[in-house]
Parts: structure tokens; sequence; C-alpha cells
């Protein structure tokens, strides 16, 4: 048997959390990129073997995604897009929770709710990111034209992505969906 519980956030609660990831961000500012991914990772990798509720869980491992943006050197993310990815990990990197990890259940809510806030906010990212990380597998298991090196194909396809992601970002209204725009950077 499970049990849903689900709740809304108010205007003044997202406040709450912006105010976390820009601390969290001031913060990172005195780390490298490689320090705080590096203390992502070990919090990935902490919590992989522990008993999680799946909430947690599931969440967590989407935070794998932003690590391989900022790796992918043929992605090569680069301006207020890296920023916001190493900020937004940035938060995994902070030793203090608002709820400790270690409490039964609900040690890592928090962190879910973060996560989902920053996949929401980086979703034309992750999105991008995803559609390259397709046409990756995608050309490597082609046998493209001799005159047209993987590098170039890449090369292209990421032109395209970058501009998507970044006119979808652009473009988007402060309501979607019947959502608000939650702009956590």
């Amino acid at each position: 048997m499970s049990l849903r519980v689900a709740f809304d956030l108010e205007e003044t609660d997202l406040e709450y959390f912006r105010s976390i990831i820009r601390k969290a961000g001031t913060s990172a500012r005195g780390a490298s990129e490689e320090e705080v991914v590096e203390h992502a990772e070990e919090l990935i990798n902490n919590v992989k073997g522990a008993n999680l509720p799946a909430f947690a869980a599931q969440r967590i491992a989407r935070v794998e995604v932003l690590i391989d943006m900022l790796r992918d050197d043929e992605w090569q993310l680069s301006g207020n897009e890296r920023t916001n990815v190493v900020t937004a990990l940035a938060y995994f990197a902070e030793p203090k929770d608002v709820i400790p990890d270690d409490v039964p259940v609900l040690g890592y809510i928090d962190d879910a709710i973060m996560i989902e806030l920053i996949m929401r906010e980086l979703k034309h990212e992750i999105d991008a990111f995803d559609d390259f990380r397709r046409y990756q597998r995608e050309v490597a298991s082609r046998n493209p034209d001799p005159n047209v090196t993987r590098e170039d194909w890449l090369a292209a396809k990421r032109r395209e992505l970058h501009q998507r992601m970044r006119r979808r970002r652009n473009s988007r209204s402060p309501r979607q969906s019947g959502r608000t725009r939650i702009r956590l950077f």
C-alpha cells in the first residue's frame, strides 16, 4: 500500500527555495566547477545504496543529467546556461539541508522539492541536451558522408539545439499550462 501526499507551494514558499539556490550559488563561487560537480556526484553515490523513499531516489537520479550536461565535451554548454546548471548543482554540494538527510522518510523531501523546481527551470536545457544525446547515438551508428566528419554533424546539431533552447527560454510566457513560471536563477 502506498500513500500519495500532494501540496501546493505558494509564492512565499517558492521565494524561500529561490533564496536557498541563490545562497548555494554564492557559496559555490568560491569553489571550482569541478568541485561543485564532484560534491553533487558524491551525494548521488552516497544515496544510491541507501534505503531512500522512492520519491527521493527517483528525483536524485535526475541530477545526473545536469552533471552529464557539464561533462559532455561535445555538448559545449556555455554562458548563462552553464552557470545555471552549476548553480543548481551547488545546492547539492551544500552539506546543510533544510531537513537533515538522516531524518527517516522526510530527510530528502527538501532535496526532492528543489530537484523538481530545478528540473522545471532548466526544462529547455535538459530537453535540448536529451535530443543531442539521441543525435550523438544516431550519428555514431551511421556511416555518414566521408566528406562530413562526426564533429561537423554534431556541431551543426549542437548549434541548432542551443538556439532552440535559448529561443524557448526567452519566449516562454509567464504562465504556461496554467503554471506560474518559477525563475530560480
